[in-house]
């Protein structure tokens, strides 16, 4: 069983956030493997499924950013999992817009979601890093993650998420190399 993350916040109000960027690529991916419909379980919601042959759950926490890790530590307890059977896929802010970068442990680099989850499973989890860019300056940086992505993005978003959702494959086989290249690939073809 692998566990994998999205980090964002409930609710119609952050939909559409940068921060949420998490949430979005597990809808694509459940959407894309035909798994179960989600259900209220760990503190979030959940969906199972397989893809492959791995089984995978995916949590979408509804604890609030800042309370990411209580959830996940719910189901990791639950699932007798250990760190390294952990995805999060998380919103960064020092990748360019659209780049997915894959990274195993690390520190949190100021995200409130990563330091929850840090505090509570420990930091050997996999890591996606979707790019949502800098605004310039440390001053901008709340607004910038919770505000929507602008509708000029909305086309290279969609081609991000597709195409993670497309290469998860590689993601579930532990072949992170694999997985970043070809989203890479997909994303010059878009």
């Amino acid at each position: 069983m692998q566990l994998w993350v999205g980090l964002g916040n409930p609710g119609p109000n952050y939909a559409l956030h940068r921060h949420n960027v998490g949430f979005m690529a597990l809808d694509v991916i459940a959407d894309m493997h035909g798994f179960s419909p989600w259900k209220k379980q760990f503190q979030g919601w959940s969906a199972e499924g397989r893809i492959g042959s791995h089984k995978i759950l995916l949590l979408k926490p509804a604890t609030f950013m800042n309370e990411s890790g209580r959830s996940i530590r719910a189901a990791v307890d639950f699932y007798k999992l250990s760190p390294e059977d952990v995805t999060v896929f998380h919103d960064e802010l020092d990748l360019a817009p659209m780049k997915v970068k894959v990274k195993r442990g690390g520190g949190s680099a100021g995200h409130n979601g990563l330091r929850s989850t840090d505090a509570h499973i420990g930091k050997e989890f996999r890591r996606i890093r979707l790019g949502i860019g800098h605004p310039g300056h440390k001053d901008r940086v709340h607004g910038h993650v919770l505000s929507n992505f602008h509708k000029s993005e909305t086309d290279a978003l969609t081609d991000m998420l597709g195409a993670i959702g497309a290469e998860a494959p590689w993601l579930a086989n532990g072949d992170d190399v694999r997985f970043m290249n070809d989203v890479a690939l997909r994303l010059q073809e878009a």
